[in-house]
């Protein structure tokens, strides 16, 4: 875990990065919180059309009741979030796949939030243009 190590300890920028690590999500959550930052997990391989993961996402973050499950509502509430958090997110490449116009604005929303957050693609999909924490 020396790559999400480097991320923690901010020596490597936050971002939204591609991640190959197969660490139990228990581990990866012990070591994210252990370092003082939030945690959120996404199953993508459960949530694999927009509002399904819009939805996830809310839950994965603890986005208050009104979040309102839209992109506009997304961009709002990482605005508020309260302190560095990382998302981890398994099955990324089933919404890249079958919707790549959400997937690149996700992606987008995401990096516009980089100073904190940090996104972990975890696992195999299609090519994109990310860093790899690998």
């Amino acid at each position: 875990m020396s790559s999400l190590a480097a991320v923690l300890a901010r020596r490597t920028p936050s971002g939204v990065y591609r991640w190959h690590a197969a660490y139990d999500v228990g581990d990866v959550r012990h070591t994210v919180e252990h370092a003082g930052w939030r945690f959120g997990y996404l199953d993508g391989w459960l949530s694999v059309t927009k509002p399904e993961v819009l939805a996830a996402l809310g839950d994965a973050l603890g986005f208050p009741d009104y979040y309102g499950g839209n992109l506009d509502a997304l961009e709002e509430c990482l605005a508020d979030l309260g302190g560095p958090t990382v998302l981890l997110w398994d099955g990324w490449s089933t919404l890249a796949r079958d919707d790549e116009r959400t997937f690149r604005t996700l992606v987008a929303i995401f990096a516009a939030r980089s100073e904190t957050l940090s996104v972990l693609l975890r696992g195999d999909g299609p090519e994109v243009d990310l860093p790899s924490l690998d």
